[in-house]
């Protein structure tokens, strides 16, 4: 039983990948479509039929064996820990494992980008959220969701670039190249609403969008690059809050993770200056890791500061603080 699964599951996707840590090696991978979110209405049914869809097919790999653990860092589980409990519980019937460990998608962020040690790390993906660990502190900053929150996140640029053409449609607000885009992405303007809003997730649906804006404000379009300077500036003051509250000496350690660094200097250019000048001093560094290798770090053991943000379930269950 030197085996454990990983698994990060987002709003977009879902990555699970069986680890023998005897071997010290991955043995299989597989991915599958996302989940909209614990916190949200049909959350937990839906996050588990995603982690099964990614796991499923990678069990074969054990020869019939348990797995020792599961862990999955999964959307929502911070805001709504009663359904972090019964996934872990649905998890832990589900699969051939000792025991099952829930936490959230930002919790596995942190762990993967600085390796289990204390610091600031920015996750941002269809979501957004910041997580600062200290030593005994933990604070989390946003990730309150695509509708209260998510400041700057995947969903809120593509929501914002789409606001922004459909403004220009009506004839409210500046023209931009989003207006053509959104027609090209999603089809008539007319049909937006349900295009976006009718499909099972509408935070993933406005977030698919993003590379759009991203797209429109290297071809020089204002309107777009005034969306992600705005976006930059919310993930900036997420950091800097998050920092204020790590303590220690020395600038605090800060990583960015998540799909959203994908959008290239549009985004990121703004966002590290504005990192550059923060209070208290920041020590941008590279991540180490990503959230699946967070996972995995927490299903082997290695990350005590983590530890009490867990919610387990199996036969070694461990009752855990709500971060």
């Amino acid at each position: 039983m030197s085996a454990v699964l990983a698994v990060d599951l987002g709003k977009t996707g879902c990555r699970a990948q069986i680890w023998d840590a005897a071997a010290g090696a991955a043995v299989a991978a597989g991915e599958a479509p996302g989940a909209p979110g614990l916190a949200e209405s049909g959350g937990v049914a839906a996050a588990v039929s995603s982690v099964l869809g990614a796991a499923r097919p990678l069990l074969a790999h054990l020869g019939g064996d348990l797995l020792a653990c599961v862990c999955v860092g999964a959307a929502g589980a911070a805001s709504a820990p009663a359904a972090a409990r019964e996934f872990a519980g649905l998890l832990q019937e589900a699969l051939p494992t000792e025991r099952t460990a829930v936490t959230s998608d930002a919790v596995t962020a942190h762990a993967g980008a600085l390796g289990g040690s204390t610091g600031v790390v920015l996750a941002a993906g269809t979501g957004a959220v910041t997580i600062g660990l200290g030593a005994g502190t933990f604070t989390r900053v946003d990730g309150w969701g695509p509708w209260l929150g998510d400041e700057g996140s995947g969903a809120w640029i593509g929501r914002a670039g789409l606001r922004a053409a459909l403004r220009a449609h009506d004839g409210r607000g500046p023209a931009t190249a989003l207006t053509e885009a959104a027609a090209r992405q999603f089809g008539p303007l007319e049909q937006l609403p349900h295009a976006v809003g009718g499909t099972g997730n509408p935070a993933r649906a406005a977030a698919s969008f993003a590379p759009a804006v991203a797209g429109a404000a290297t071809a020089g379009d204002a309107v777009a690059t005034a969306v992600l300077r705005e976006a930059a500036g919310a993930l900036a003051e997420a950091v800097a809050a998050a920092a204020r509250t790590v303590g220690g000496d020395g600038p605090v350690p800060v990583a960015v993770t998540g799909g959203l660094i994908h959008l290239g200097a549009p985004l990121t250019g703004p966002l590290h200056a504005l990192l550059a000048r923060s209070a208290p001093p920041l020590e941008i560094r590279p991540a180490l890791g990503d959230p699946l290798d967070g996972a995995r770090r927490l299903a082997l053991g290695g990350c005590a500061a983590h530890e009490p943000f867990l919610v387990r379930a199996g036969r070694t269950a461990v009752p855990a603080a709500s971060p």
